[in-house]
């Protein structure tokens, strides 16, 4: 079995601005610089047989390449925030990729996704962290933008849980057109 994704990635100096951010949460767990990615659409794990059909699958799709920048920040979290996020500043581009990417892996037999797309950025993972420090984080962080970025390709990455955390590997790579 074999636990997989596709994202886009980041351009290093990108990474690089938002690890700027990632400090003064006390008992966030904050992503590592080399796995940040913009999630398209979770896979989860599948046999190596299915995993090469949803490569296939992927190999198919054709979309623009488009531009991209990261605006502002924000937290997910019903009753408690589990997450501090880098927004998308505008996401009609990558909304459009995920939506290509979803009807193909749903036309290849692969159960719908339930969660409604939402494009972020997950900079901390978060438990029992006072609500008076996230907000300060908010506060402190709201106006943050990146460059912008071209996005030309997609990413298919496979995920292992590691005792030091999650390990990506990319396993193919989906150029985008002009």
């Amino acid at each position: 079995m074999i636990r997989l994704f596709t994202a886009i990635e980041i351009p290093e100096s990108v990474r690089l601005r938002l690890s700027l951010l990632q400090g003064g949460v006390p008992g966030a767990r904050w992503v590592p610089l080399e796995n940040m990615h913009l999630t398209l659409r979770f896979i989860g794990e599948v046999d190596h047989a299915i995993a090469r059909d949803i490569d296939d699958v992927l190999a198919e799709i054709r979309a623009p390449s488009f531009s991209l920048a990261l605006k502002g920040v924000g937290e997910f979290g019903r009753k408690e925030a589990r997450s501090l996020w880098a927004d998308v500043s505008d996401g009609q581009a990558l909304q459009h990729l995920a939506g290509k990417i979803e009807s193909s892996l749903q036309r290849m037999g692969l159960p719908a996704e339930t969660r409604k797309y939402s494009p972020h950025l997950t900079l901390a993972r978060l438990q029992d962290v006072p609500i008076s420090e996230i907000q300060t984080f908010l506060a402190a962080h709201a106006l943050f933008q990146s460059e912008p970025f071209e996005v030309r390709a997609f990413t298919l990455f496979s995920s292992r849980q590691t005792a030091k955390g999650s390990r990506y590997r990319v396993e193919s790579v989906y150029p985008l057109g002009g």
